[in-house]
C-alpha cells in the first residue's frame, strides 16, 4: 500500500490545499494529512478546529478519488510523522521559486534523516498560487472577500472568527 503524506498548519485549509490534496490522492493508496500544531505561529484556529474544517473537506474527496484520507495532527518531526503513519512519501505543494528554496532545504534535511522516505513535489494550479493562508487571514481581518480561496464552509468559520474579535 502507498500512503503519502501531506503536511501543514491549515490555518485555514484553503483552495490550493484542496487543490494539491485532490491531485496528491491519485498517487497513493492512502493520503495522511498531517495538522501540523505549530504553537509557534499562533493559528487563528485551534488543532480541533482545523483537523474538523480538514475531514470534512476531504470527505467527499475521498470518495471521489476512492482512497481512504485521514487526518493525523502531529507535533514532532515531518519525517518522524512520515515514519509513524507508514508514510513512504511526503507531499509538498510549491506556489513560486520562494517556497521551493525552503522545502529544498528541508528535503535535504529530511534526506539526512532517513533517505527511504521520497519528498514529491506538486506545483499548485495557475488559479491557486497566489493563495495563502497568512493572506487569506489578513484579508478577512480587514474585512476582504476570501470566497475566491476557501469554500463556503471555511469562508463561514473564518469570518466568524473576525467577527467575534
Amino acid at each position: 500500500m502507498r500512503i503519502g503524506l501531506y503536511p501543514g498548519t491549515f490555518d485555514p485549509i484553503t483552495l490550493g490545499h484542496v487543490d494539491i490534496i485532490r491531485r496528491a490522492s491519485t498517487l497513493v493508496d492512502k493520503l495522511v494529512i498531517g495538522v501540523a500544531i505549530n504553537r509557534d505561529k499562533g493559528p487563528l484556529f485551534s488543532l480541533e478546529e482545523r483537523v474538523e474544517m480538514v475531514e470534512a473537506q476531504c470527505a467527499e474527496l475521498a470518495d471521489a478519488a476512492g482512497i481512504e484520507i485521514v487526518t493525523h495532527p502531529f507535533e514532532n518531526l515531518l519525517i518522524d510523522c512520515a515514519r509513524d503513519v507508514g508514510a513512504q512519501m511526503i507531499v509538498r505543494g510549491l506556489r513560486a521559486v520562494a517556497d521551493f528554496e525552503y522545502e529544498y532545504q528541508m528535503v535535504g534535511m529530511n534526506r539526512q534523516l532517513d533517505d527511504s522516505i521520497e519528498t514529491v513535489f506538486l506545483m499548485a494550479e495557475a488559479q491557486h498560487q497566489a493563495i495563502a493562508s497568512k493572506l487569506v487571514k489578513e484579508i478577512a481581518r480587514l474585512g476582504g472577500d476570501i470566497s475566491k480561496f476557501v469554500t463556503p464552509r471555511v469562508d463561514m468559520a473564518v469570518r466568524a472568527k473576525f467577527a467575534g474579535s
